[in-house]
Formats: C-alpha cells, structure tokens, sequence
C-alpha cells in the first residue's frame, strides 16, 4: 500500500478563448492516487473535500479506480478548484481557488508515504503532512517528495527552498521539475541543486523532469537522463504526475519499497535508466490525452516498467 497525502480538487479548463470548456477532476496528489492504482498497486489517498457536488464527483472519481480515501471535511464545506488555462503549445497555467486545514493525521500501515503538491507548502495544513512524514521517519517507511511548486503560493524563494528543504532531508525520493528549481533557485544548475538534495539525511535518489526533453535521475555518484518521448501532445495537465506515480509503482515491482533500509534505490546507470525510462513512458501517455488521465497498466507496453 503506497499512502498519498494532499489536496483534491476540480480543475476548471479555459480554452485559448477564455471560455470555460470542462470540469475534471484533479490535484497532484489526487492524481498520483489514482495513477498509482491505475498500474495495480494499491493506494489510500488522505485529503479534504467538500460537502458538496464537486465533492461528490472527486469521491466517485476515486472510487472508480478503487483509490481508498481518508476525506477530511474541508471548513467551508467547499471543494477546491484550480483554473487552468491552456495555451498553443499545450502546457497551462493554474489559478487557484484552494484552502488546506489538515488536522493531524494518523499515518496508516503502508510500503511508502508520498507527499508534495500544495499539501506539503500550504498553511496550516503542512504541519500534519510534516508529522505524517516524521511518523513514516520513525517507522523506517520510505518517503517520496514531489515539491510540485505553484507561484501564486510561493511567499518567497528562500523561504519556499527553506520549506523543500526541511522535507526533503528525510525523504528517500526527491523528484521536482526544472521549472520547481528555477522558482527557489534562479539561475542555479539543476544538476547542482539535485546533488545539494542529495545531501539529505536519507535521501538517496533525486530526480529532475525537463518537460518534453524528458528527466535526470541523480544517486551516489549516478547521472543519468533519458529523452522524453516523441508523442501528439494534447495538453500536459497531469504529466508531471503520471511520471511520479510511475516512479513509484516501478520502485515497488523492483522491491525497492519492501526492501527499504537496504539500499534499494537504483545502483548501477541501468537499473536508473529503467525506473526514468518507465515513468516517462506512463507520462508520454498522459500527455496524448485531454486532462489529467493517467496510463493503465494495459495501456503500457507488456514488459513495462522493464
């Protein structure tokens, strides 16, 4: 069991026009819930969601693809949304109707805890995704941490690098985008600030995605960077997520998760192409599709992750 915690919502598509043209349902850490589960592998989502009809469309949505839930009531009893608006070359950019009051949680039996998104950066919430982190610290639980960063939340980059740093020193995979880095570190090298992240108490293998130019992955003395695939995208809404739920997934069919303490990050340029190769297979797919809508495991090639 892969436990995620972080925000739900509905995301509300403008066209190029301005014109609102869908409602999906979505969140980074709801989507990786769901991509997870999508490749087989089960996955309880902790999250907030509203008494209402956008509530009850994320609830359906997630039982569909048999995600178990803790959903925390949010106070107002309204679900969150995100605004996006979709440009020429099919990327977006997000505004956001979102509150994020998480009490404290208890952290359930499971292989991994992934946490990032919005959850992990919004106030007051974030103080119950650091202690679930502490809980899964303490229990010798992997971590995975994906900052999944959003300029309209960022008080400042220091204080927002401050934050990822706090959390990603006790996580065991650290995976964030260049646009992530160049928001808390302007004009820094990525492959620099990966090898700063690498310094972590138990971090052990980072991960860098480059958008359609594909990811570096970075542990010990590894750097390897596959090219994204060649793919009629549609827009990029999720991609990012189907990546991180991949990573995942293949880590725990590689043993990785089951065998955590016992250095079972990849170790040799191989296995590290593998794992990167396999996630941005999942996102390539995401990428063909309108929305968030993560690969299944049939949707992805026999010997898939390798």
């Amino acid at each position: 069991m892969i436990v995620v915690v972080g925000e739900s919502l509905v995301d509300v598509v403008l066209g190029e026009d301005g014109r609102p043209s869908s409602e999906h349902v979505g969140g980074g850490p709801l989507n990786i819930a769901v991509g997870i589960a999508r490749l087989e592998e089960p996955s309880l989502l902790v999250t907030q969601v509203g008494d209402d009809d956008r509530g009850e469309r994320v609830l359906a949505h997630l039982a569909a693809d048999e995600v178990e839930v803790v959903g925390v009531p949010t106070h107002d009893g309204r679900t969150s949304t995100a605004t996006a608006t979709l440009h020429g070359d099919g990327s977006a950019t997000y505004s956001f109707d979102l509150g994020w009051t998480l009490p404290h949680q208890e952290l359930p039996p499971c292989d991994a805890l992934h946490v990032g998104s919005l959850g992990a950066s919004l106030d007051p919430g974030r103080a119950s995704v650091v202690d679930l982190v502490d809980q899964a610290y303490g229990r010798d639980t992997l971590v995975s941490f994906d900052p999944n960063l959003r300029p309209a939340f960022l008080d400042s980059p220091e204080a927002a690098w401050a934050d990822l740093l706090t959390l990603a020193d006790r996580c065991t995979l650290v995976k964030l985008s260049d646009d992530d880095v160049d928001l808390v570190q302007p004009g820094a090298d990525h492959g620099d600030i990966a090898r700063v992240l690498l310094q972590g108490e138990r971090t052990e293998l980072v991960v860098v995605t480059h958008g359609a130019d594909g990811a570096t992955g970075y542990a010990g003395g590894l750097e390897v960077r596959v090219p994204g695939l060649e793919v009629d995208t549609v827009d990029t809404v999720g991609a990012g997520d189907s990546f991180m739920a991949a990573l995942l997934v293949a880590l725990s069919q590689a043993g990785a998760l089951s065998s955590y303490g016992e250095g079972a990050m990849p170790r040799d340029e191989t296995a590290l192409r593998r794992l990167l190769s396999a996630a941005a297979t999942a996102a390539a797919i995401t990428c063909s599709r309108r929305g968030a809508d993560p690969p299944r495991r049939a949707d992805l090639p026999e010997d898939w992750p390798g």
